[in-house]
């Protein structure tokens, strides 16, 4: 009796720790600046612009992402599919779970609208059939997504559904890090060529439709509040999965900046609003502390244009060492500037030969200058010659010997020299 009596109270102590864990309010995380605390177990401030990594906490960790999801199902759909296609619900996805539209196997939809349900109410029906629609299944669909991933500089992300559901595919799941969802955010609303579509669905306020036979109505409203929360809000899309908890990757563009903020693991229920507080702590610090900076502002080490020696080369006499100019060729890279906080700096290297054997040809490579900040290389220019010199060949040393022949001290060997007794 006594030991039956004691295994009730243990089990009613464990059931009374798990449910303390389960509720208890997550605490504050510190991050690197003193007054910046965040709830996410994973967290990415990214300038969208330059795909550089601002503030970055557990940044690699690869975690589930739940509708996050849904922003890549988006932009791949609108690269690969007119929003004017009509498309046939299939069983498989009239079967999805709530939050779904209740569409019903056979119906046709028209794809702009779909992407809108898809967007604005995060609808798990349309995921599947715009997926079987632009992939031809899910798993083909899977494929296009995880080829743009990999495009786009994803290099922990696995996508097994176009709906965030939750999914295991052998020792894979369906996950992404912060840094990569930050990075997909970020080509949608600076890279893609379909970028502005992109921003005009998910920035529409509200949307209503019809099935294409008229006799189903729907209503779709935009459920990202981050719209609405602070000034230059471009884009966003929530997420939550009992396993993923609450997501959020969103974009913000203001005073010639544009940011991008990824949340994963940001709180379980009852702690939604989570997710907004930790969007509005990141980008208000971003907003803050980093400033674009171009790179032609910091100057040149002079070096960097003087001549090149060049040995070996046709010049006036035989043995005489030649100069080539050097120019500075046009950037390849794109990138201009950077956004950077205000204690950091740019160093610049120099990587240039100190002499060249000709033969040297016009816009030969002599070197490159590294811009980075940090540890990291964002610009390099090509350092060319602005001239040709040819080498020393055979034809060109019998020339050389010919013409000192040829030249007396004083006149040219063939010009009529008249003797004293005048005679030629």
């Amino acid at each position: 009796m006594k030991k039956s009596m004691r295994n009730k109270k243990v089990v009613l102590i464990s059931i009374v720790m798990v449910i303390a864990i389960l509720t208890q309010q997550p605490m504050y995380v510190q991050a690197d600046e003193t007054n910046l605390k965040l709830y996410a177990k994973a967290a990415v401030l990214m300038d969208a612009d330059s795909g550089r990594v601002l503030y970055d906490r557990c940044g690699n960790e690869q975690l589930a992402m739940a509708s996050t999801t849904k922003i890549m199902t988006l932009i791949v759909t609108l690269e690969n599919a007119s929003l004017d296609d009509t498309v046939e619900v299939s069983a498989y996805a009239a079967s999805m779970p709530q939050v779904h539209l209740g569409m019903r196997s056979g119906e046709q939809y028209r794809l702009r609208d779909l992407v809108l349900s898809l967007m604005l109410e995060s609808h798990n029906d349309s995921a599947v059939a715009i997926a079987e629609h632009v992939g031809g299944s899910v798993e083909q669909f899977a494929a296009l997504m995880n080829r743009k991933a990999a495009e786009i500089g994803c290099e922990n992300t696995y996508y097994i559904t176009p709906n965030g559901l939750d999914a295991v595919q052998g020792e894979k799941f369906h996950s992404t890090t912060a840094r990569d969802l930050a990075l997909v955010m970020s080509y949608c609303v600076a890279k893609s060529p379909q970028k502005e579509t992109f921003l005009e669905i998910t920035r529409t306020p509200n949307h209503s439709f019809t099935d294409l036979s008229g006799t189903r109505s729907f209503s779709c409203v935009n459920h990202n509040a981050f719209l609405g929360m602070m000034t230059g809000a471009l884009s966003g899309k929530t997420g939550f999965t009992n396993k993923a908890g609450y997501c959020y990757v969103g974009a913000l563009r203001r005073d010639g900046k544009t940011f991008v903020v990824a949340l994963l693991a940001c709180g379980w229920p009852n702690h939604r609003t989570y997710k907004w507080s930790d969007t509005r702590t990141l980008m208000e610090y971003g907003l803050a502390h980093y400033n674009y900076r171009s790179f032609d502002e910091v100057e040149l080490p002079a070096e960097a244009r003087t001549d090149i020696i060049v040995s070996n080369g046709q010049s006036g006499r035989i043995g005489e060492r030649m100069h080539v100019p050097v120019e500075i060729a046009a950037d390849v890279t794109g990138v201009e500037g950077l956004l950077m906080h205000e204690d950091e700096k740019v160093t610049i290297t120099l990587h240039k030969v100190k002499e060249l054997t000709a033969p040297v040809r016009e816009g030969q490579t002599i070197g490159y200058i590294t811009y980075a900040v940090g540890s990291q290389e964002w610009k390099r220019m090509r350092l060319v010659a602005a001239g040709g010199i040819k080498a020393v060949d055979l034809k060109w040393c019998i020339q050389k010997v010919v013409e000192k022949w040829m030249i007396s001290e004083n006149k040219p060997f063939g010009d009529i020299v008249v003797k004293k007794d005048g005679k030629k």
